[in-house]
């Protein structure tokens, strides 16, 4: 899928424009899916992740910050390891 590039809004004329594109995430189902009942979807982000049912990809995502991201997962092995 190519990029769509536009236009910043910090951009201040014909010399010194800067053009931006979003880049979309790459979701893949996470490791701490159980089964088909309870998927997560995660995408890796610069800035941490993003999570999301799924089974309903068209209702967003949430975008976690990277230590946000650590404290999340880890208490995620603790669980798993524990119960």
């Amino acid at each position: 899928m190519p990029l769509e590039f536009r236009k910043s809004s910090y951009s201040t004329g014909q010399d010194n424009c800067v053009e931006v594109a979003q880049i979309p995430p790459t979701f893949r189902t996470s490791s701490y899916s159980t089964s088909q009942n309870n998927c997560v979807a995660v995408a890796d982000l610069l800035t941490g992740a993003a999570i999301r049912d799924s089974k309903h990809p068209e209702l967003g995502h949430l975008a976690i910050g990277t230590a946000e991201w650590v404290a999340f997962t880890r208490c995620i092995r603790m669980e798993t390891h524990v119960g």
